[in-house]
């Protein structure tokens, strides 16, 4: 019979890592003489009730033992964490227990644990027996330790302790291992900590938890993911560690494994739970970012619910070491000097809804866009996506929303500037400048995007290059999103465009909303864009309107412009009055009172901001001088008083002015009469003034002989239909349709097959056809249009726009019963000859007619050498009061100034 050789007694030291039972405990140590190991070891001579199985794919789960949870507890609050002795027999047999491959090595081995740091300690299997919570081991050796185990597990009996008490059925858990509603079970707990015990840890960042409290009976075991952040993991089936994944894992084992927590769940995702730990000595979550062993993730970052800051700051710190995962790590963009980091500045101008021109303290500009959003973009199914002529700041929807939050809050107001990063260039975009803009403490980007008038940029999780403030603007898009506001909103971010008529550039549009706008008076308006110091882009926000507007009353030094062929130099002290202008109105909000309207469809009068008129301010800056209409204006004197003052302190235009004295002698007062013969030949309809087209007698036997050759011409050299294509612009034959004669003519719109024309020689238009058109011979270009283009001087037309045409009607029916009348220059007025009209027989006023009929009203003009002829024109307006004549019908029908009545 062979002998077996007797067990080796093996003592060592450790700390207690896991209990798995009430008769199980995992302990990193190290057997005496032997390498570190983690060791599981089974309490010999017991038996400890059972704990649940979770039920599997392959197994259905096992019910628990009386007293098994319990059991368990009274060894994990009495050793987790501790520094223990323990001993056990090795066998010479061989090592016992079994590793998976690729899975560490563990030991198991039956032995003895000692609450302390050598054997005399308190011994945990014969505290679980006397306190009933486990039984000795039948059919075991026979000696004083089994012995010693017997006697307790008698007295425990006799005192009923444990599960050798009367209720002991009463002491099994009710577990839930599968919460069926996550969503409304994270709700329950409504942001509040619950206890909780880390049971397992999946890797650094995720853990399976038990969940229990004094406010539900069952306990919960979930899966939970560490909210805003992710360490490395395990791939695949044999479970391969990522880069520092299984120090991170360490990490989390040694601080939380089996631990009293509390845990804050504030997400679902997938079934699983996100939340934080909460631990007396520290945020794992935190640590885990400063030690390098984890990465911030912005989708999960936003279901913190404090201290995103602090972990920003973490994983900052960790970067900048080169710690663990970061040991590679290299800012994505260029290093922003100190210097240039931060500055103040005032906000001249918002640009669509994402960048800004900030004035700095020197006087220069900078541009700078808010980091880390992206503006309204216009939808890829707009059926205005083809059009020739887009603006984006109305035509994109919630783009012009967007655009006045920020102009409201910021124009003209002084912001503190931080720069996050620089945009490199890209193909034809310049370098980009990001910052983060705040005014009275509030972040600017995130104001607008918690309004739902932007969102926020993803980027990649290696991709630094962001707002210092990006979780605060995730989670402002959140709450935007989950309100529905603007581009969240019910539709997708779908919204009517803004609807503007957009009347700059546009002749035709323009005579027709002009009464509209003038009648208005004094109208709001926003200034959108300044071309020079008394040019400007308006809109008017209550009426939707887009307008060139330009400043009466005033001649405005021009600043420089680039043109299709060239730049044009500008006026000595344009680009001053320019940078005045812009400086002083651009986005602002201002009053205008439109009082006439140029052949452009350009709209002019007068301009009001902070209620100081802007034609007599920059009249008083130097920049501009008094036009020759302004004299009609009640602002006259104003800008009359503005000007004395320019040239005496002999600012910027009157720099080099000298007054000077003139010897008295006799005044100019007579007007300047030079008759010239004229036919009437067409009137234009005109929005102020009473516009015609007359044609020279002088030039009449030139254009008789012109007329008669080119009508030949055509004769007997009939044009091919069709071959002469029409362009806009060009001068062209053209048939006239009430008598069927070729006339000189001009193209002034193609539209299909609709063509517009004016005929040059007599001024009217008409609607025609390519048809009727033919290309016109060199030699019929030498002879200058006969039609001139005058109006009628000293008399203002009614704004009613039937009493207007009756006018017009009036002065022709005057025009066409007086053959060759005699036309007398008086005055210009943006570049129209502005003349009287006399019958050549008995010498009679056409003008002073039409007052006296009550078709028109007198204008009064403050210039001496006219007083005479605009005396007998308010008497002959008098006269016509007194009849009652047309206009006066219903008696005097003039403004009264009179403060009393507005």
């Amino acid at each position: 019979m062979t002998t077996q050789p007797p067990p080796t007694i093996v003592t060592g030291y450790g700390i207690v890592k896991q209990v798995n039972s009430g008769d199980t405990v995992v302990i990193r140590g190290q057997p005496k003489g032997g390498p570190p190991d983690e060791i599981t070891i089974f309490l010999a001579g017991i038996t400890a009730p059972k704990l649940a199985r979770r039920p599997t794919n392959n197994a259905e789960g096992s019910k628990e033992n009386e007293f098994a949870w319990e059991a368990r507890e009274f060894l994990r609050k009495k050793l987790i964490g501790k520094r223990v002795c323990f001993t056990y027999e090795k066998s010479n047999k061989g090592q016992q227990g079994t590793t998976a491959p690729n899975e560490k090595k563990v030991t198991r081995e039956y032995g003895i644990v000692y609450n302390g740091t050598d054997t005399s300690a308190e011994n945990v299997a014969e505290s679980l027996v006397s306190e009933g919570l486990a039984e000795h081991r039948p059919g075991g050796r026979n000696n004083e330790y089994v012995q010693k185990l017997k006697e307790l597990e008698e007295a425990a009996k006799a005192a009923g302790k444990g599960k050798h008490g009367p209720n002991a059925a009463d002491h099994v858990r009710d577990i839930r291992w599968n919460v069926e509603n996550p969503q409304n079970f994270k709700d329950s707990f409504n942001l509040k900590p619950v206890k909780a015990i880390v049971e397992h840890v999946v890797d650094g960042s995720t853990f399976r938890v038990l969940l229990y409290s004094d406010d539900f009976p069952e306990y919960y075991y979930i899966k939970l993911m560490l909210s805003g952040i992710r360490c490395n993991g395990f791939t695949g089936e044999d479970q391969t560690p990522e880069p520092f994944a299984e120090e991170a894992k360490f990490y989390s084992e040694c601080r939380l494994l089996q631990r009293d927590v509390e845990v804050l769940i504030e997400s679902v995702s997938n079934k699983n739970f996100l939340g934080t730990i909460i631990h007396p000595n520290g945020n794992i979550t935190e640590l885990l970012l400063s030690e390098g062993l984890a990465k911030c993730v912005d989708w999960s970052l936003q279901c913190v619910t404090s201290g995103i800051e602090k972990l920003r700051a973490a994983e900052k710190s960790a970067k900048e070491k080169r710690l663990r995962i970061w040991k590679d790590y290299a800012p994505s963009g260029p290093v922003i000097d100190v210097k240039e980091r931060e500055f103040q500045g005032k906000v001249v101008e918002v640009i669509n809804a994402d960048a800004m021109v900030i004035k700095l303290a020197d006087g220069s500009t900078k541009k700078i866009f808010l980091a880390s959003i992206r503006p309204p973009r216009m939808p890829e199914n707009n059926p205005d996506t083809g059009k020739t002529r887009t603006r984006p700041l109305y035509d994109v929807p919630y783009m012009f929303e967007a655009r006045e939050f920020l102009r409201k809050k910021l124009i003209g107001k002084k912001v503190n500037v931080t720069v996050d990063y620089k945009q490199p260039a890209n193909l034809t975009f310049p370098e980009k400048t990001c910052c983060t803009v705040t005014i009275g403490g509030i972040n600017v980007a995130e104001a607008l995007v918690s309004k739902g008038f932007a969102t926020v940029v993803r980027y990649r999780a290696d991709d630094d290059q962001r707002s210092a403030h990006y979780d605060e603007l995730l989670s402002a898009e959140t709450k935007a999103l989950k309100s529905g506001k603007g581009l969240h909103g019910k539709k997708d971010g779908k919204k009517e465009i803004l609807r503007i008529v957009d009347l700059s550039g546009d002749l035709k549009l323009s005579k027709q909303y002009f009464p509209i706008i003038q009648r208005g008076g004094k109208t709001e308006a926003i200034v959108e864009f300044v071309a020079s110091g008394s040019r400007l882009r308006v809109f008017l926000p209550r009426q939707n309107y887009l307008l060139t507007f330009l400043l009466g009353g005033i001649t405005c030094a021009r600043a420089s412009r680039d043109t299709p062929n060239g730049a044009i130099p500008g006026d000595p002290h344009g680009e001053e009055a320019l940078a005045f202008t812009k400086d002083l109105c651009l986005q602002q909000e201002v009053h205008i009172e439109v009082e006439a309207m140029d052949k452009a469809g350009n709209f002019i009068g007068w301009l009001w901001i902070d209620n100081t008129n802007l034609s007599e301010t920059l009249v008083r800056e130097g920049f501009a001088e008094i036009h020759s209409t302004a004299s009609r204006s009640p602002y006259f004197r104003a800008l009359q008083t503005a000007q004395e003052e320019a040239q005496k302190k002999k600012l910027k235009m009157w720099e080099n002015y000298e007054p000077v004295e003139l010897e008295p002698k006799e005044e100019q007062t007579d007007r300047v009469i030079n008759y010239k013969k004229v036919t009437i030949t067409d009137y234009k309809e005109n929005l102020t003034d009473l516009i015609f087209c007359a044609q020279h007698y002088d030039d009449g036997p030139k254009l008789e002989e012109l007329m008669t050759e080119l009508r030949q011409e055509l004769s007997s050299n009939p044009p091919l239909v069709g071959s002469y294509v029409p362009k806009k612009g060009e001068i062209c034959a053209a048939k006239y349709a009430a008598d069927d004669l070729w006339y000189r003519a001009r193209i002034l719109k193609v539209q299909g097959n609709q063509i517009q024309i004016s005929f040059i020689d007599y001024g009217n238009k008409e609607n025609t056809t390519a048809a009727q058109l033919a290309s016109l011979p060199a030699k019929y270009h030498t002879l200058q249009p006969c039609a001139y283009e005058y109006a009628l001087a000293f008399i203002k037309l009614p704004k009613d726009a039937d009493s207007a045409n009756d006018a017009r009607i009036a002065f022709y029916d005057e025009a066409s019963t007086n053959a060759g009348l005699l036309l007398n220059v008086e005055y210009k007025s943006a570049s129209i000859p502005f003349v009287t009209l006399v019958t050549p027989d008995e010498k009679e006023d056409v003008g002073k007619r039409l007052i006296e009929k009550g078709f028109v009203f007198a204008e009064k003009r403050l210039e001496k050498k006219y007083q005479k002829i605009i005396n007998e024109y308010i008497s002959a307006q008098e006269v016509a009061k007194k009849n009652r004549a047309n206009l006066w019908v219903y008696g005097d029908i003039t403004e009264d100034d009179a403060k009393e009545f507005g």
